[in-house]
């Protein structure tokens, strides 16, 4: 157990957020998919810290453009990604596949392949020990009451991703890499209007937002009661999409929310994914 050991979130660009994973004890710290190097910079320099790790879930420029920068900074620092995409990233110090593990700053760290919104996207997973517990940083596979879109993979490459993640303890924290979260209720809850769950979610949401707060990090157990694909097995979904099958129930959705405008969202990110 490491009693330092902290998450918080950096605001880049339109709507990202970086997971900034810190152990200030130590003066140390890793960042997942830095869009940007800025704030990052920023925060640690004045918090006294160095960055060692980079943690990339996927190849696009919104999650990796900040690299080079920092490697520049920090030009001891590691950066993690999956070794079937090294070509499409920056210069790895280590490529990782699924099912590998590493140590971070006294924690475990095991890495699940989750393709469908890129062919060779990865998430992390630090399981519970202790007084601490479960986390997960998702990239753009799952959001909070959505999904990335299907750049690369299809929707049966979605389904097999977020029932990995589904599969996840209910207390893992759900760390995704944007602030889309009212934009992803308002859909949900025209698939599922009778999901007081959800309507309880969007209020809570909203008085974040309107706050100048981040709704991120989600849950697991919460997105299983929230979040419309992960939810494909409900009977209301079934019948919303006219399908049965996870996958197909996956694909109606996904072409929905491709598609989806929001009436009135004020508090609503960016609807792009």
């Amino acid at each position: 157990m490491n009693p330092s050991f902290r998450i918080r979130r950096l605001p880049a660009l339109q709507d990202n957020l970086l997971p900034l994973i810190e152990d200030p004890g130590h003066g140390r710290a890793a960042v997942v998919d830095p869009a940007t190097a800025a704030g990052v910079i920023e925060a640690l320099e004045a918090g006294g810290m160095a960055l060692e790790v980079v943690l990339l879930t996927h190849h696009h420029q919104d999650h990796i453009g900040g690299v080079e920068p920092l490697r520049r900074r920090w030009p001891g620092l590691q950066v993690l990604g999956a070794a079937a995409d090294q070509r499409r990233l920056p210069r790895l110090s280590r490529g990782l596949r699924d099912g590998d593990c590493f140590q971070l700053f006294g924690r475990t760290v095991q890495v699940l392949a989750v393709p469908a919104h890129t062919r060779h996207h990865i998430a992390y997973v630090l399981p519970a020990t202790g007084q601490e517990r479960a986390e997960l940083f998702c990239g753009d596979t799952l959001f909070m009451a959505g999904c990335g879109r299907l750049f690369e993979g299809t929707p049966a490459d979605l389904s097999r991703a977020l029932q990995r993640l589904a599969e996840l303890p209910d207390e893992t924290r759900v760390w995704c890499a944007h602030e889309y979260s009212s934009t992803n209720l308002a859909f949900a809850l025209e698939q599922e209007p009778a999901n007081h769950t959800l309507v309880a979610q969007i209020e809570r949401v909203k008085a974040l937002r309107q706050a100048g707060l981040y709704s991120v990090p989600s849950s697991i157990g919460l997105e299983r009661a929230i979040n419309p694909f992960m939810r494909v097995g409900e009977p209301a979904l079934q019948q919303a999409t006219g399908q049965r099958s996870a996958v197909q129930v996956l694909r109606v959705l996904r072409q929905r929310k491709d598609t989806f405008k929001p009436a009135a969202s004020p508090a609503a990110g960016s609807p792009r994914r």
